[in-house]
């Protein structure tokens, strides 16, 4: 294993000039906000694999990993790695990258590829090359030392087998006449927002049960989820430590105005009460004084709302056959509320506002689906 940085650098200066590079991460997500990273796999275009000791090196803290920034950020290396997305972020922090670029993930290709976009990496290898990766490991402790030798044989086999797998990938999304679409939607991966740390004013959209709650409830909780994501952020704890999920909900609707109200109808504990009850008074007081128009607007998550669901029904169908007849995966093209949203929309419908009339999904049905609905052909 590379367990220091000058080791790291050399075997960086070597990848930046192969061109591509295969990259997982093992690490261990129980107890902290941020997960604690134990290994970074690295496989090159020979089938040599190389495992970072994240730890040994100061993988725990923001930069780190230093080295590994100039590679995330190398627009000249193809990364490839499997569901992407979760990595890329824990590396960016991990590295202090900028922004990863020019990515090659193995998931969404599969979508391009007669597959189905949530394939697992062992039925993604097995499908593709007949490899049958063990799955032994799945549950080890990869911040424990020294790794057996089951670990590093499975961590080596995560990115093993990756540049022949993306090899294949290609090969059938332009089979299918779909490369060109493939490439465009690795590219939104190049996009730096998804690897960053969200602003903590829009986790409460990211909360279950909010249906139903009125704008100044939302502003109210939109104030708490606020509160929340900071505290665990600094604390390095879960969310859930701080505060549960639906507590925040709960907290949204009732209101407590004094500490014997929040222990009493807000479900808190007195300890945590003790600890930050005035911290969350103030954030419910901060949702309280949103004036009006600017309290979020009440969810239209009912079914279909707005439109009516034999419609959506019919979009939904000419979505799948135009994803099928191109071996695209058609959750990868629109879910249920993108179509609901565009036929709302009709001829006021704008390009930069609705995914199903932006590049290739507009060529594939949105552009269709739209002008369908208009001309009253469904």
């Amino acid at each position: 294993m590379i367990d220091t940085t000058e080791g790291l650098e050399r075997l960086v200066e070597h990848i930046l000039r192969l061109g591509s590079v295969a990259l997982d991460t093992e690490f261990f997500w129980e107890r902290t906000f941020y997960p604690r990273l134990g290994v970074v796999q690295l496989g090159l275009p020979d089938g040599r694999c190389e495992l970072v000791d994240a730890p040994a090196i100061g993988g725990f803290e923001p930069g780190g990993l230093g080295p590994l920034a100039r590679l995330l950020d190398a627009a000249g290396v193809v990364k490839i790695l499997h569901d992407a997305p979760q990595d890329l972020v824990i590396l960016r922090r991990a590295a202090g990258a900028a922004a990863p670029r020019t990515i090659f993930d193995t998931r969404c290709a599969a979508g391009f590829a007669g597959l189905p976009a949530t394939i697992s990496l062992s039925n993604l290898l097995n499908e593709l090359l007949g490899v049958e990766l063990p799955k032994t490991e799945t549950r080890a402790d990869w911040l424990k030392r020294p790794l057996s030798e089951k670990q590093v044989r499975y961590a080596e086999d995560d990115v093993r087998y990756l540049h022949q797998a993306r090899d294949e990938l290609e090969r059938r999304a332009a089979a299918n006449g779909v490369d060109g679409w493939l490439r465009e939607e690795l590219t939104a991966l190049d996009d730096p927002g998804l690897y960053g740390e969200r602003d903590p004013r829009v986790q409460y959209t990211r909360l279950k049960g909010t249906g139903r709650l009125r704008p100044r409830e939302l502003a109210v909780l939109r104030e708490l989820a606020a509160w929340r994501e900071k505290t665990a952020r600094r604390r390095d704890i879960p969310r859930g430590r701080v505060l549960a999920d639906k507590t925040l909900v709960h907290l949204a609707r009732v209101q407590p105005q004094s500490l014997k109200s929040l222990t009493s109808r807000g479900r808190v504990t007195l300890r945590t009460a003790d600890r930050s009850g005035r911290a969350i008074l103030q954030a419910v007081a901060a949702g309280m004084a949103v004036a009006q128009d600017q309290c979020p607007p009440a969810s239209l998550r009912r079914r279909d709302a707005g439109v009516p669901g034999d419609l959506v029904d019919w979009g939904m169908t000419l979505v799948r056959d135009r994803a099928a007849a191109r071996g695209i995966d058609p959750s990868l093209v629109a879910g249920r509320a993108d179509v609901r949203n565009l036929l709302v929309a009709g001829s006021s419908a704008a390009d930069g506002e609705h995914r199903l009339l932006r590049g290739w999904r507009a060529e594939l049905a949105g552009r269709e689906l739209l002008a369908c609905c208009l001309n009253g052909e469904q």
